[in-house]
């Protein structure tokens, strides 16, 4: 299969470039086909979320279980009454607080949609892109558009056309290329079916955004069926299992302070002297303490901007396996606002088979 690289400008939508892109991208879902594309948070690989054959085109272009739901997007209410039955009163308050934007919401399924989208589960995951080509694609193809993440199943998620090119070129219809994504990391994850609601995958919105919308929320706990290899279907995506994950082994650091930067260094220096080829995650924070030498470093950028670090999370993992290293060692943020979001994600990445 070949791929089509199609460029928009998200500052110039009106451009002839972009409208011929977006006129084209838009054709190839209404026709089955699949596209990524790009989202304020990862770029996702699009298909029409109301056919059975081009769903089944996601999950082998990822080669991902059909245990694994995916989540749709939207452009406009109608969209919404479309692949929904119902709307709790928790999901009309946080649509109003965070619609368009980087927060999915699970919601009662429509018979319209595929059961093969929700891994057969009654609920759908749903959100409205703020992306403005996200946005004006789904707009343009008149349909709603189920996203995953446009990757290879489990590996790090993209946030550039050519991180989608290294997995899936040749696997899939078309890139619609935007640049890079604007926050670097998935939507957070809400059942609002539930009372109080459930976080299932922490995001950019964080709980306590959630919790000042007026909306009661509680964090997901994983169990152990949760993390079985091969579960009958997943609660929610980004649920489970090794995840985002490089293909080199990944060391973590936690902590903080000065504990924190001595752990950094001690496994830098242990990881160096088994004579691996050893990546760095290297914030501003920890660089006075380490030897770089025969080392590959990702300059992360400041350790009290987490925004930034959140943006370059998966840019960095990306790099450094791409240079060829085959152990990376990474500090984790704290655990508190989109720092639990880069927690989640580099936790998963790490975790063993």
């Amino acid at each position: 299969m070949h791929t089509l690289r199609l460029f928009v400008d998200a500052n110039d939508l009106a451009a002839e470039d972009s409208r011929a892109s977006l006129k084209r991208a838009a054709a190839i879902l209404r026709n089955g086909g699949t596209v990524a594309l790009p989202t304020e948070t990862v770029y996702g690989l699009g298909a029409n979320a109301l056919d059975d054959a081009a769903i089944a085109k996601i999950f082998a272009a990822k080669e991902r279980p059909s245990w694994d739901p995916l989540i749709v997007h939207i452009s406009d209410m109608e969209m919404l009454r479309r692949v929904t039955a119902s709307l709790p009163a928790n999901a009309t308050k946080l649509m109003d607080a965070f619609w368009p934007g980087p927060l999915t919401l699970l919601l009662p399924k429509s018979d319209a949609v595929p059961d093969a989208v929700t891994a057969g589960r009654p609920r759908i995951g749903v959100r409205m892109p703020q992306h403005p080509v996200a946005h004006a694609l789904i707009r343009e193809a008149g349909v709603p558009v189920a996203a995953p993440s446009a990757n290879r199943f489990g590996r790090t998620s993209p946030t550039t056309a050519q991180h989608v090119a290294e997995d899936l070129d040749g696997r899939i219809d078309a890139i619609l290329d935007s640049g890079e994504t604007t926050h670097g990391l998935e939507s957070t994850v809400v059942d609002a079916c539930e009372e109080p609601c459930i976080i299932y995958r922490p995001g950019v919105i964080s709980l306590e955004q959630i919790r000042a919308a007026g909306v009661d929320a509680v964090m997901f706990r994983e169990s152990v069926g949760t993390r079985a290899k091969s579960p009958e279907s997943l609660p929610s995506p980004g649920v489970g299992l090794r995840h985002y994950a490089p293909k080199a082994k990944l060391i973590l650091i936690d902590g903080g302070g000065e504990t924190q930067i001595a752990a950094f260094r001690d496994a830098v220096h242990q990881a160096r002297s088994n004579g691996t080829m050893l990546g760095l995650m290297l914030a501003d924070l920890f660089e006075r303490e380490v030897d770089t030498n025969q080392a590959i470093v990702y300059r992360w950028g400041k350790w009290n901007n987490v925004e930034e670090l959140a943006q370059r999370l998966f840019a960095g993992l990306r790099y450094l396996d791409s240079a060829g290293a085959n152990v990376i060692v990474c500090p984790l943020p704290v655990a508190e606002g989109i720092g639990i979001a880069m927690r989640d994600r580099l936790l998963k990445a790490a975790k063993t088979e």
